[in-house]
């Protein structure tokens, strides 16, 4: 077996351990015995990728992104070339920003309390900027298809999309939070925005 493949497999035994765990337990309790006894690996076969189980939690996040990435990029393939297909393939993912126990969302608050460790500080700081760079080329790939206004500002819009996302995730951690703005509103909201004379 290659070694970028032995990554990969190793990689992903982590992230579905991880995401198991979570799901259990949150994240504070996990430790890395955790981590070896529900993975199967190794001390050194976690040790070679990771320093810290909060290095894992940052591949979690980075997972989630890849994954909408991928059901976006899979949508804009097809040969007709519209705005409702990637729209709900990102719309799918819109109610899991309101989800308590969603692990994205236990991650980035378990991580946003960390803010002040500089390897959590870059982690958090690399998701952010991927997630506004992912929806920012989202929203241009609209714009070069046609199916959204050139008068949008892609990267304005990319990054208020994902304060508001960021924003339904935290309130997701707050027990009983009032809620006026839902996931719906923030699907329509998009819309409005991407296409400002549609009704």
């Amino acid at each position: 077996m290659k070694q970028e493949e032995r990554k990969r497999m190793t990689v992903g035994k982590l992230l579905d351990a991880a995401k198991e765990l979570i799901r259990e337990k949150g994240c504070a309790s996990i430790t890395m015995q955790d981590m070896m006894d529900r993975s199967n690996l190794s001390k050194g076969a976690i040790f070679h990728h990771v320093k810290s189980k909060d290095e894992i939690f940052a591949w979690v996040l980075q997972d989630r992104l890849e994954e909408t990435d991928k059901r976006f990029a899979a949508e804009t393939e097809q040969e007709v070339k519209t705005f409702e297909g990637p729209m709900r393939r990102i719309e799918e993912s819109f109610s899991s920003l309101e989800d308590g126990t969603d692990v994205t969302n236990k991650v980035l608050m378990y991580l946003l309390g960390k803010e002040n460790e500089p390897t959590v500080a870059e982690a958090l700081g690399r998701y952010y900027e991927q997630s506004v760079r992912f929806s920012t080329q989202w929203i241009a790939s609209g714009q070069r298809h046609g199916v959204i206004p050139d008068t949008v500002d892609a990267g304005k819009a990319g990054e208020l999309f994902v304060l508001l996302s960021m924003g339904l995730r935290m309130r997701s951690s707050i027990p009983d939070a009032a809620s006026a703005f839902s996931a719906p509103d923030f699907a329509r909201f998009v819309r409005s925005v991407l296409q400002p004379n549609t009704r």
